[in-house]
């Protein structure tokens, strides 16, 4: 897996990163939380290190997964995404809370699995269609050429009457055509229009009622009936840019194996899939309670299995849950990790806690990852000529004003940053480029003018910010 640091910096693998290098990856998108990056790092490590295992021995090695617990807003969903996308790993974000026990109505936790392999389908799918894409740009160009110039049918030079003299006329077409190739490649053809026949991609589909409850098995229809569904066409009229499009759509899912494709991302999931369980701490109560309270252990029971390795079945064919690292995170503000039944529990040997964020971590998460907040609004009001800047006192005060409403109201971390932000830059946002290109610098006083009356009236702060 080939990844860059940044810019100027050498391209580096996956492979040669060690778990400190990795932490320093992370640091550049997440701040803070050294503890929780430590945990991930080793743990994305040792699974480099299983794979230079011998195969009987690395059978025998499972990940070791890990439970975040900390207030949300704090950086656990970010650390986990941003891990995957380093790594090329599939990954899914599922919440434990919408997961049901079996009997009552909602999903089954299996679904978690068959929701991550249909991600690593996607991700192969668009890697292969990459590495397709040049063949499948030349095949369409000559597609369009076609539908442009329809080749004259071949002379046959075996019937009585024709000529040597008849064999280069072929010559003027060949000339036309490549005329027209120079013609489409510059954009010159892009007005025209041309006859396209487009497969009909909409089939009926249904959902499979089976034992473990109303799961999305996508049946499709198609499958069931390739003869009546399998070939159906219609054509459409398009502009040239648009054909081009349609086109190479069809091409590269021509020139890509689907079963080589759901072959790969099967083996991508069990050797290197990612679940991040959010709201663990929603379903660790235990038996004794009514209504939906009911379910709880029933969840955990029937997460127990996915977490300690069995068999799913998908429709790309069986998966096995032995080698996928589970990430399971929770702010556990009313319950505590000591409420997960046991056997669970054991599931998740490596705990980290994660800190609340301090004043000095929102004025940093303002200002220094690589996309942070006030770069972005930067960069979105630059596309309008606005030239857009903060004073050192200015980002400060915004990042104590946040920490304010988080202390008086709910605590939602460095969410709050964004619904700060908003409120002070409600104005600039709203004039936009509308007063031409201009330079605009929020100052401190700018920002306590905007927060302050909101932060004193608390009726106001928890409906405004």
């Amino acid at each position: 897996m080939t990844i860059h640091l940044g810019a100027g910096e050498e391209v580096r693998t996956l492979d040669s990163l060690a778990p400190r290098e990795i932490v320093a990856e992370l640091d550049r998108h997440v701040v803070g939380q050294a503890a929780a990056k430590r945990a991930v790092a080793v743990a994305l490590r040792n699974r480099i290190r299983r794979q230079r295992l011998p195969p009987e021995l690395a059978a025998e090695v499972t990940p070791r997964n890990i439970l975040m617990i900390g207030p949300t807003g704090v950086g656990k969903t970010e650390i986990a995404r941003r891990l995957a996308r380093l790594s090329g790993s599939p990954f899914l974000k599922v919440e434990a809370s919408k997961f049901t026990e079996v009997g009552y109505v909602g999903r089954d936790v299996e679904s978690m699995v068959r929701d991550l392999t249909e991600a690593a389908v996607d991700m192969v799918r668009r890697e292969k269609r990459a590495e397709v894409q040049e063949k499948a740009q030349r095949n369409v160009e000559e597609q369009l050429l076609d539908l442009l110039l329809p080749p004259r049918p071949a002379p046959s030079y075996d019937e009585p009457g024709t000529t040597e003299e008849a064999r280069p006329a072929g010559e003027p077409f060949r000339a036309t055509r490549e005329k027209l190739r120079e013609q489409l490649r510059s954009g010159q053809l892009d007005a025209r229009s041309v006859e396209v026949e487009v497969r009909e991609r909409s089939f009926p589909s249904f959902q499979i009622l089976s034992s473990q409850g109303m799961e999305e098995m996508d049946v499709n229809v198609k499958d069931l009936l390739p003869g009546l569904f399998g070939g159906r066409t219609r054509k459409r009229r398009l502009p040239v840019p648009e054909a081009r499009e349609v086109l190479l759509q069809e091409e590269e899912g021509r020139l890509v194996d689907a079963e080589v494709v759901a072959r790969i991302a099967v083996e991508r999931v069990q050797s290197s899939g990612i679940l991040f369980i959010d709201e663990i701490d929603k379903v660790a109560g235990r038996e004794g309670g009514h209504g939906p309270d009911v379910s709880r252990e029933g969840v955990q029971r029937d997460m127990l299995p996915i977490v300690e390795g069995t068999t799913v079945s998908t429709k790309y064919g069986p998966v096995r849950t032995d080698h996928i690292l589970f990430i399971a995170a929770g702010a556990f503000h009313v319950s505590k990790p000591s409420d997960l039944i046991p056997e669970l529990q054991g599931r998740f040997p490596i705990r980290v806690e994660l800190e609340p964020l301090t004043l000095e971590d929102l004025v940093r998460i303002l200002t220094e990852p690589k996309n942070a907040l006030l770069g972005q609004y930067q960069a979105l009001l630059a596309t309008e000529g606005v030239e857009l800047g903060f004073s050192e006192e200015a980002v400060r005060e915004m990042a104590r004003f946040a920490m304010e409403v988080n202390n008086a109201t709910e605590n939602i971390g460095a969410r709050r940053l964004a619904t700060v932000l908003e409120t002070v830059l409600e104005d600039v946002s709203f004039e936009g480029g509308s007063a031409g290109p201009r330079v605009v610098k929020i100052e401190a006083a700018e920002v306590r003018r905007r927060l302050a009356p909101l932060v004193q009236n608390q009726d106001l702060s928890r409906f405004i910010l």
